[in-house]
């Protein structure tokens, strides 16, 4: 389908030959020309979306004072807070967002339907493409039929999804579907989708050239700016709307210019890089923000590494992390096998149009921080939040003073022993180092032999993510390891469960060519699948015998994992302690089994002869990680794995799907159900009303992230869902997570606020989704709110600072939503949440003068009433808030209503963006 373009009133538009190809382009210097402004100095990132509105300027929703705008922020020193309608040229789903993002689409069409309009309307205007990379989990490893046999799982539990997924892809145009198997979409987007200049087609038939942007549905879809690709994550419901034709309402971001000089030592990687960087830029405060990165250090920093550090932008709370286009851009372009033409096109356009790093390059920036590489160590990061950093020979210690916070308070005398006396009796205790009798024991008595098992025990060791399994250097890196410590005769330790899950085939193709493939299977690191696995709460169960220890035990297992998040609750419902580290570390951490030990210092093992091994005698220089990179990592594995990248094999072929413009929902189905949001909507919008006698739902602490609001792993059959699930006769092994059942609404709303380890304040320290009833009785949260829309009582949550951090998950506000819940009130919010919110209807709202949950003294039987809302409500008006206490007492305060922008206001008074699009569809029918 052509893109639809501006009227080009300022007379911007160019044409750029290159070879034999003439394209129209949008050009910056022409609009300098021609008088709107002087655009030299702003950044790479801030002229992409510049470009977009040249293309777009048409008098309405971007005109020629949206353009002026930029050249205004540079003179006013990187701060401009206008709002502009931005136009992605793409948009990039996974399958645990995607699946709703398309329910939504076909509940639409269902919708237009009911509206007298034609369903044929619903369909993506722009190109989408879902990679299906969330669904494998880890029930079979360290062996080698454990992909086929977590291929096999993952088609029994998810075929009802595939199906719908497929007779998606035949229904709507423009859509396409990267089947099971693949890759992870964010891998699979940099190495073959993205293009960093896109060219096609416009109304009038002409070739445009134009930067390659993207939304997608996943918050790490930020690694594909290290391509120069400017993309950031957002909700499936904003990711629908701009689907649908939609602009996305933004304000013109400030910008931060991360400087890198120097360049990385011997034995330090990717990894800590990244790690170092999320640290300073949270400690910096750049939510909502764009991060660039400059600098001559650039020159030493590939690209595979870039892509590491755009990937956990959500991390460091930016929007996106921005590396401009030189030389190195077009080196990877050519590696990973995009054709002579793309690679004319990227440079050529990048120089014209001033989006080249030349050296010396140094915009203006909101403000700037600076990182020597020369000074960055081995670290990991956790355990709760990725911006933990912890230098790695201060880990061990760091883990014991954890130990010691979480132990304290809980348990009274002194601490017993436990042990556990199995076959041939227990093994005698381990010193743990830095044990100060805080640390608790059990005992397994496993096939493997009986053994001990502590606070700091590793239980899972996952080489997993997109985040690192993108970097041959950081892989290679783990394969020699493994290749060092078998050659020692250095195994895993039996109570680690080991997976490897690469975020591409590329990936597999590289480490058996350079033969080191069967080194990571002989310490257990097999490959498990090709997806995302660990990081996303799909580590799968234990084996039995060590959950059983740690929870009869109340141990404080750990998990080591190359991914980009270890927020609690997320990785395992076994495991309390999880940290963030390259795949090398990962590997060494599996071998010593035990979080306890300074492994910069101590030794990992013995070899075959009684010798101790230490971390440097496994550890591989950079040179031996080059070379093998070099001979292995080759242009022509990227264009065979990629050859045939929609095709799938045959078990994706033999999906059977229907053929039809309107889905027919199968009423038995637990994994895809018609959601209720547009049943019964008529053709005019709503008003924004005032929220009266509201009564409160949860208080939550700070960084309450997504996952704590919807969460995405298993669940119990004692939970709401996994109650609901048992009464439609759904055994418990196929109770699946919560991630793979986001096409029912039922079985979400029913999930929200449910994580294990949330916490509301409302109770003294009970972990998971619990509240006070309308009866003033401990019940769950679901049960709470449903008692409370039987009575017609609206809800509000308080939360502290950074609510709905990380996961750009739009049920983490479709539930809030369904559960009732008219308002959010927090000290500050993040990003796509608040976002999200907004879409659903939500209103968030931010305290102001100094006010806190903690400061009211609010204990859960409180009422509240929010006025000014009703009439002339202006974007982030501060409103009156009126708290009723228990014993009659009033309090009134001020919140800033964070409906940010015009259009916002709109999709509230309508009751969400999808219910504004599909009116404004259907009238238009």
């Amino acid at each position: 389908m052509p893109i639809t373009v501006g009227h080009d009133s300022s007379g911007t538009r160019k044409t750029l030959k290159v070879g034999d190809t003439s394209y129209a382009y949008y050009s910056i210097p022409a609009a300098e020309a021609a008088g709107l402004g002087d655009f030299s100095k702003l950044p790479a990132a801030l002229k992409v979306v510049l470009e977009n509105m040249l293309r777009f300027e048409d008098g309405k929703t971007v005109s020629v004072d949206d353009i002026k705008a930029f050249a205004e922020w540079a003179a006013q020193g990187g701060k401009n807070p206008r709002e502009i309608a931005y136009r992605p040229a793409r948009v990039l789903m996974q399958d645990f967002t995607g699946v709703p993002a398309v329910v939504d689409l076909a509940a639409m069409r269902d919708g237009l339907v009911a509206l007298g309009g034609d369903p044929e309307k619903i369909n993506p205007l722009n190109p989408v493409d879902l990679v299906i990379d969330h669904s494998v989990m880890i029930d079979e490893f360290g062996n080698p039929r454990a992909f086929q046999m977590n291929v096999d799982r993952e088609y029994e539990r998810n075929m009802e999804r595939y199906t719908f997924l497929k007779w998606g892809q035949s229904a709507f145009n423009n859509f396409r579907v990267v089947p099971p198997g693949t890759g992870i979409c964010h891998q699979v987007n940099l190495e073959y989708l993205a293009k960093t200049v896109w060219s096609d087609e416009d109304q009038n038939g002409e070739i445009v050239a134009y930067p390659d942007t993207l939304v997608g549905t996943d918050s790490h879809t930020t690694m594909v700016n290290g391509a120069a690709v400017l993309g950031w994550g957002v909700g499936g419901i904003e990711a629908e709307a701009a689907m649908l034709g939609q602009p996305i309402s933004m304000l013109i971001p400030e910008v931060v210019g991360f400087k890198l000089t120097g360049k990385m030592v011997e034995g330090t990687t990717a990894t800590d890089l990244v790690l170092k960087v999320v640290q300073l830029l949270r400690e910096k405060g750049v939510v909502g923000k764009f991060v660039e990165f400059y600098g001559d250090g650039l020159d030493n920093v590939p690209l595979a590494d870039r892509a590491t550090i755009g990937n956990m932008a959500p991390e460091y709370g930016a929007t996106c992390g921005f590396f401009p286009i030189d030389d190195e851009t077009l080196r990877y372009l050519r590696q990973t096998g995009r054709d002579e033409d793309t690679l004319a096109l990227v440079e050529a356009y990048a120089k014209e149009n001033g989006m080249w790093r030349n050296p010396g390059y140094a915009p203006v920036y909101t403000d700037t921080l600076e990182l020597d590489m020369g000074t960055v160590v081995p670290a990991i990061s956790g355990p709760k939040r990725p911006q933990d950093h912890i230098a790695l020979d201060a880990a061990a210690k760091a883990f014991t003073a954890y130990v010691k916070g979480e132990r304290e308070g809980k348990d009274a005398g002194p601490k017993e022993e436990i042990r556990w006396e199995g076959e041939g009796g227990a093994p005698e205790p381990v010193a743990i180092p830095g044990d100060e009798g805080h640390h608790k024991r059990g005992y397994v008595d496993a096939e493997g032999g009986a053994y001990q098992m502590h606070d700091g025990s590793i239980v899972i060791a996952s080489i997993t993510s997109c985040t690192n399994t993108s970097n041959p250097y950081v892989m290679i890196g783990a394969g020699l390891v493994a290749r060092k410590a078998r050659q020692l005769g250095l195994n895993r330790k039996p109570w680690v469960k080991t997976s490897l899950a690469p975020g591409s085939q590329v990936v597999s193709a590289y480490l058996e060519a350079a033969e080191l493939q069967e080194d990571l299977d002989a310490i257990g690191f097999n490959l498990v699948g090709y997806g995302c696995t660990t990081c996303i709460g799909n580590s799968g169960p234990l084996a039995p015998e060590i959950s059983k220890a740690i929870n009869d035990h109340d141990l404080i297992g750990v998990s080591v994992l190359s991914g980009n998040r270890n927020f609690e609750g997320r990785i395992s419902p076994d495991v309390r302690a999880n940290y963030l580290a390259s795949p090398p570390l990962v590997v060494a951490y599996a071998l010593v089994g035990d979080m306890n030990v300074d492994i910069t210092r101590e030794p990992l093992g013995q070899d075959k002869d009684g010798n101790d091994v230490y971390l440097k005698d496994i550890w591989p220089s950079q040179a031996e990680i080059a070379e093998l990179v070099e001979k292995t990592v080759t242009r022509e594995a990227f264009q065979s794995k990629y050859a045939d990248v929609f095709k799938g094999d045959e078990k994706w072929q033999g999906v059977e799907t229907t053929d039809s413009q309107t889905y027919d929902w199968p009423p038995q189905s637990t994994y895809v159900q018609n959601p209720p949001y547009f049943q019964g909507m008529g053709m005019e919008p709503g008003v924004i009303s005032d929220i009266e006698g509201a009564k409160i739902l949860a208080i939550l602490g700070d960084m309450i992230t997504t996952d704590h609001i919807s969460p995405a792993g298993s669940f119990k059959d004692t939970t709401p869902a996994g109650k609901y699930l048992v009464e439609r006769q759904v055994p418990v092994r196929e109770f699946n997570s919560y991630g793979a059942r986001r096409g029912n609404h039922e079985v979400m709303m029913r999930g929200t606020f449910a994580n294990i380890r949330i916490k509301n304040e409302m109770l003294d320290g009970v972990e998971g989704g619990y509240t006070l009833g309308p009866d003033g009785q401990q019940t769950s949260i679901f049960d709470a709110a449903m008692a409370y829309a039987e009575a017609d009582t609206p809800l509000v949550i308080f939360g502290g600072e950074q609510y709905g951090a990380g996961s750009s998950r739009d049920w983490a506000a479709k539930g809030t939503n369904l559960l009732g819940v008219k308002a959010v009130i927090a000290e500050s919010f993040e990003r796509i949440h608040r976002s999200n919110l907004v879409g659903m209807g939500v209103i968030p709202f931010e305290f102001t003068g100094g006010d806190t949950r903690k400061s009211l003294g609010l204990k859960g039987d409180e009422t509240v009433s929010i006025t000014g809302l009703a009439g002339d409500l202006k974007p982030q008006d501060i409103v009156p808030c009126t708290i009723t206490y228990a014993d009659g007492s009033t309090r009134e305060i001020q919140l800033k209503c964070r409906i940010d922008t015009a259009i916002e206001k709109e999709y509230v008074e309508h009751g969400g963006v999808l219910h504004y699009v599909l009116r404004d569809l259907a009238r238009v029918a």
